[in-house]
């Protein structure tokens, strides 16, 4: 699917094409309409990255107690705990 967005509203922004896709991961991933993942590819970067982009704008990271009892699991499956 592909967005488009006029010309006169890009404008605009001030924004480069990969500043205005940042942007857009950054608000969607806080909304948690993204998970940090599909945040980080739409935004153009990897996993750390994102997350360093993410601690600079002072966005917390979706990390909940059920987040932490699967890592757990996990874990434990492989052997690790």
């Amino acid at each position: 699917m592909a967005v488009v967005i006029p010309d006169e509203i890009f404008s605009a922004t001030h924004l480069s094409e990969n500043e205005l896709k940042q942007e857009i991961a950054l608000m969607l991933f806080s909304k948690d309409k993204l998970t940090l993942a599909q945040a980080a590819k739409l935004a153009g970067t990897d996993r750390l990255s994102f997350h360093h982009l993410l601690a600079s704008r002072k966005i917390p990271l979706h990390y909940d107690v059920a987040d932490l009892e699967h890592d757990v699991k996990t874990l434990r499956d492989l052997g690790r705990l």
